[in-house]
């Protein structure tokens, strides 16, 4: 019976243990969560490294000095930072996915189904109020539908910050709508404003809510008490606003 025990729990000590490491020359193996790793030696590396492949794989270098259980341990320690960057591949992956019939995208706040209807020889794509007719099929039809948002971003945006600009009370020298990667808007000391394309799939309160953002850097060109005052008082519903851009994230690096 002691001999039984001491087998039980042994085998249940077992599964605990973290998977040994390959030796070298061996294939990829699969970690925790399913995770294939690749352990590469670098002979004249000075430091572990862990990084995350294009095909969702992770590569763990060890040092010249290195082992490989300080390897595996460092593995074990990264593990919440490894599941973080998949979690980021895998939203990646589903962004990068062909838009076809019944694909969905977010269209002035609401996500909207696209459909593809055969049309002679070409096809008409309908979201929302729009219809957009193409001359043949396509395997995807990502670009067409963003040039149409584009185009219409351009004409929209620029009357809207006029507007606002005149409402306001502010000078401006020009707008212009763009695809920038790492941010809604901008507006430069000359008194440029420069806006994201892809307002066109914000809420009408986001679009006002960040055209007042940039104009209100002609007052302050800062991000101090005194310029968040001067938002608040021309556009009281801010939070509300920032509250849904943190909340539905549009990827701003996605390739157009």
């Amino acid at each position: 019976m002691l001999q039984l025990s001491f087998n039980f729990l042994q085998r249940h000590l077992d599964r605990l243990k973290p998977a040994r490491l390959p030796a070298r020359g061996e294939s990829p193996f699969v970690w925790k969560h399913g995770i294939t790793v690749q352990v590469v030696r670098r002979p004249r590396g000075r430091r572990y490294l862990l990084n995350l492949q294009a095909d969702g794989s992770a590569r763990l270098v060890i040092p010249q000095h290195g082992t490989k259980a300080e390897a595996l341990r460092f593995l074990e320690r990264s593990e919440a930072w490894l599941l973080r960057r998949i979690a980021r591949w895998r939203d990646g992956a589903t962004a990068r996915l062909p838009w076809q019939d019944g694909s969905s995208f977010l269209y002035r706040g609401e996500e909207v189904a696209l459909r593809v209807e055969p049309q002679g020889e070409g096809v008409v794509l309908r979201f929302a109020d729009q219809a957009l007719a193409l001359p043949q099929a396509q395997s995807d039809y990502r670009a067409p539908v963003q040039a149409r948002l584009r185009r219409m971003a351009e004409r929209e945006l620029k009357a809207r910050t006029l507007e606002l600009a005149k409402q306001h009370n502010i000078a401006i020298q020009g707008v212009t709508v763009r695809a920038q990667r790492s941010r809604w808007g901008s507006c430069s000391r000359r008194g440029n404003i420069s806006l994201n394309w892809r307002l066109i799939q914000t809420p009408p309160l986001v679009v006002d809510y960040l055209i007042v953002h940039e104009l209100m850097h002609r007052r302050e060109m800062n991000h101090s008490k005194r310029y968040w005052k001067q938002v608040e008082n021309a556009f009281p519903d801010y939070r509300e606003a920032e509250k849904w851009l943190k909340s539905r994230k549009i990827d701003l690096r996605e390739a157009d």
